[in-house]
């Protein structure tokens, strides 16, 4: 059983090396495969994954390349992890959000649509590599924005097996598993939404509701800050209006001010996420390194190795357990359309996700919801097309995008500091 993993020199691929260790039993590979441009920064992170399998006694063969050809032939699984323009890219984002007195961060508002358009093209070549090189593979899409690039994948390269993954629904099951005292595998979860746009409307264990219990569970967190008493944070007033354990990112939409607010005086995420991965990688250069170091939780995407191996091991094995994924609904949400890609439940089985029919969406989220899938579809198009009037139609359809005022403007700088890496849009 081969993996191929696009995007091999990141960070994040030690996590994902130890939850394969972890399910060797129901996860059988032999041999991985790290794809990455960055050579050097892949040799690092192979050769520190290599001594992890060795200690655990594994038996994979792990190599690394920048062939993207050669690393998915012939590949059972693809996943996608990579970063186009990396964390410059992303700081640039951050600022420009910040000059236009908007949200930059990189899954919402302009920051997620410049990443989209980064994201798009190459998202899509690796998609015609599948199709000539491992036509039977699964595409694992963990890029962000990783709802987006879904429904791109769901929508343009339909003929191959894809899903897409966040870390985020597993995280929240594991803090209701806490708040309720109960191990998070036996939570039932009814888990609505898009990608960073999402909410548990539901909890369920061994088929008895304890919905309100998770409620004042969560609540009782809100209004607490972190270490620096900066960051911003649920108020509990606005909790209680939605009634719904909100994902994370849904901060941005209904407390966005807080946000703005916020990022006038501290240093981009990019910023420190930049210094983290450095300090990352001196760590795994060194030769006597063996297991995941603690400092790769600071990274974000915690219990992304749980997550990701979790799925290709009740893929391997044919499970039909329930992941939340994105995914097409195919029906499954009343008064969505049909073929949207979602973040919901689903069967898993050897050929992917069967999301599970639920109710509609309701009260005052529901609007957002489907504002932000039409910004998702109207980003598609622009990118598949190098059409700047979608772009510009896109950017003002996000509810955290420039006003009509702005958006000209905007988009120019956008382009200005992505030069050359917008696909369609370079010329």
């Amino acid at each position: 059983m081969k993996l191929a993993v696009i995007g091999g020199g990141s960070t994040y691929t030690p996590e994902l090396i130890d939850g394969i260790l972890l399910r060797r039993d129901r996860l059988p590979i032999t041999e991985i495969v790290l794809v990455d441009p960055n050579e050097a920064r892949v040799k690092i992170v192979g050769e520190f994954a290599d001594r992890m399998i060795k200690h655990a006694q594994g038996q994979i063969k792990i190599t690394w390349s920048a062939n993207l050809d050669e690393a998915v032939h012939g590949a059972d699984f693809v996943i996608s992890q990579f970063r186009v323009g990396s964390q410059a890219a992303r700081h640039r984002d951050e600022l420009l959000g910040r000059e236009f007195g908007i949200i930059g961060q990189e899954t919402v508002g302009i920051g997620g649509f410049a990443k989209a358009l980064r994201t798009i093209p190459e998202a899509l070549k690796i998609a015609e590599t599948i199709r000539k090189s491992a036509p039977e593979a699964l595409f694992i899409n963990f890029t962000n924005p990783a709802g987006l690039i879904t429904e791109t994948l769901k929508r343009h390269a339909s003929d191959i097996k894809s899903v897409g993954l966040c870390n985020v629904p597993w995280n929240v099951r594991k803090e209701i598993g806490n708040v309720l005292h109960q191990p998070s595998e036996s939570i039932e979860l009814d888990y609505i939404g898009l990608n960073h746009l999402s909410w548990v409307r539901g909890v369920k264990i061994g088929g008895q509701d304890f919905t309100e219990n998770s409620f004042q569970g969560f609540k009782g967190l809100t209004g607490k800050h972190g270490a620096d008493h900066a960051e911003p944070a649920w108020e509990p007033e606005i909790v209680e209006r939605i009634h719904v354990i909100p994902n994370y990112y849904l901060m941005y939409y209904l407390e966005t001010q807080d946000w703005i607010e916020y990022q006038k005086s501290y240093p981009t995420r990019a910023s420190r996420v930049a210094e983290i991965e450095e300090e990352l990688l001196k760590k795994y250069a060194d030769p006597h390194l063996v297991e995941k170091p603690a400092e790769l939780m600071e990274r974000g995407g915690a219990y992304y190795s749980d997550s990701a191996a979790e799925l290709m091991a009740d893929i391997a094995t044919d499970s039909g357990a329930v992941h939340i994924v994105n995914t097409n609904i195919d029906g499954a949400v009343p008064g969505m359309a049909n073929d949207v890609v979602m973040e919901r439940p689903a069967v898993i089985t050897k050929n992917g996700a069967r999301a599970i029919p639920t109710g509609a969406i309701s009260g005052e989220i529901a609007p957002l919801v489907s504002r932000v899938k039409l910004f998702e579809l109207l980003t598609i198009e622009a990118a598949i097309n190098g059409d700047e009037a979608r772009a510009k139609e896109a950017l003002l359809s996000n509810p955290l995008g420039p006003t009509e005022e702005m958006v000209d403007k905007a988009w120019s700088r956008l382009k200005e500091v992505n030069q050359g890496l917008l696909g369609k849009f370079n010329g």
